[in-house]
């Protein structure tokens, strides 16, 4: 039985079983990346050195920032290899096998962070995950772009952003019914560990992409020996693509994390101990605001030029970030539950909104550069390898903590790199109008 559109395009149970699969793995990816920005606080203190601890709060401050910046570099480096290893594995073996093996992947090693006992533990066990989580957007985007119809795509990126974040929001409601301290925060981990699941309802549920599987076939039968994967994306006409690609999408990166990595722990300095749950409502209201941005964006930017709309996205992102960490961080005022300033609200709900509105405009982007036989390691490639170039400014912005006084003032130094990114798109490949290549 079939859903059928306006204009006779059926869609089938298959498509449906392909969205719903991506979207929930999405979902609790973002989970996963929200996680640790979450517990990395009382994580992180309940590990302080005594010396450490002795010298007071701004030293356990320092020393949290440090290891948070260390820990997301890890975090970063993970899922770069984990993009480009499951992106070539996906074009190899198919995006169901490669993609069931990816989410399994980052659930095990996120339930590894509930017996942690040192910073060097939560590092090694975030570098592992990441890899899973690294892979498993690649091979999402490729399947679901591959599996609907060209006019739906706009709506598919959005909900591929949208799902993300909604993982997102999953963290924040999580931590205001248990509130994440140096005693419970093991617990949520282990949760993180519940994707495992998906694997199930993905293999037996969800079909292959007939692209690929075309693709693949046609490859078989080919007499011409065929380039490495990684090798043909940075040769001939697809190098400008990978490496313009890769260059919008560090921009983004250094942005993203510099803008909202720091939300939860800024926001519980602000509040205090006397408001344990303010971080929590922070990252619902920036994860509710990334919802609607990644949502939005791919629809009302589909009929622009690409490059166009990256630029306006920056334009946006740039100012949401000055208006936040540029002015005044009043914690008076009308409250919102009870907890939370509305214009602090309001604040954080537009940066969430803005800065990443670019998730949801890669997944419509990204998929235009490449032909199906490589789609899930081009994609790998460009969004991951992003996150590696990003992983020095995110150490950067951990000893910005440091050298500028905290984290409000190291968010608005980083975030200036959205200027970068309005001259960046210059270099981007225009794709608009174009159908996915074969």
């Amino acid at each position: 039985m079939t859903l059928t559109d306006s204009k006779n395009d059926a869609i089938t149970k298959g498509m449906q079983m392909t969205l719903l699969a991506g979207f929930l793995g999405w979902m609790m990816d973002g989970y996963e990346q929200a996680l640790f920005p979450m517990l990395a606080g009382p994580a992180l203190k309940s590990m302080a050195p005594p010396d450490v601890v002795e010298l007071g709060t701004q030293a356990i401050n320092g020393w949290v920032g440090v290891w948070m910046g260390n820990i997301t570099a890890a975090f970063l480096v993970g899922a770069a290899f984990g993009g480009a290893a499951f992106g070539w594995l996906g074009d190899r073996i198919g995006r169901v096998k490669a993609m069931s093996f990816s989410i399994l992947f980052y659930s095990i090693f996120s339930g590894v962070c509930y017996f942690a006992t040192d910073p060097l533990h939560l590092t090694g066990a975030r570098f592992m995950a990441a890899l899973g989580m690294g892979g498993e957007w690649a091979l999402g985007v490729a399947l679901v772009m591959e599996a609907w119809p060209e006019r739906h795509r706009s709506k598919m990126a959005g909900a591929i952003g949208m799902a993300a974040n909604l993982g997102m929001v999953l963290v924040g409601c999580m931590a205001l019914l248990k509130p994440a301290d140096e005693n419970s925060w093991r617990i949520h981990f282990l949760i993180g560990a519940s994707p495992a699941i998906l694997t199930l309802l993905i293999r037996l549920f969800v079909p292959e992409s007939e692209k690929w599987e075309r693709a693949n076939a046609k490859e078989a039968l080919s007499t011409v020996p065929a380039k490495s994967r990684l090798a043909e994306i940075f040769s001939g006409e697809l190098l400008v693509p990978t490496v313009s690609g890769i260059l919008m999408v560090s921009v983004v990166f250094i942005g993203t994390w510099g803008a909202v990595q720091w939300i939860p722990l800024w926001i519980s300095e602000l509040a205090g101990p006397e408001s344990p749950r303010a971080k929590a409502l922070a990252m619902v209201i920036v994860s509710v605001g990334a919802c609607v941005g990644t949502m939005v964006a791919p629809l009302l930017l589909a009929r622009f030029r690409r490059r166009t709309g990256y630029q306006l996205l920056c334009m946006f992102a740039l100012a949401a970030t000055m208006w936040i960490y540029r002015t005044d961080a009043d914690w008076s005022g009308p409250r919102l539950f009870g907890i939370f300033p509305w214009l602090m609200a309001l604040k954080v709900f537009t940066l969430g909104m803005s800065a990443t509105a670019f998730f949801g405009f890669f997944p419509l982007y990204l998929p235009e550069l490449f032909p199906t036989r490589v789609r899930a390691t081009g994609q790998g490639v460009c969004y991951n390898t992003g996150r590696l170039i990003a992983v020095p400014f995110v150490l950067l912005s951990g000893k910005l903590v440091e050298i500028l006084g905290g984290y409000q003032h190291a968010a608005a130094a980083i975030t200036l790199v959205y200027l970068v990114g309005l001259f960046v798109a210059f270099l981007g490949k225009e794709t608009s109008g174009q159908a996915l290549q074969e």
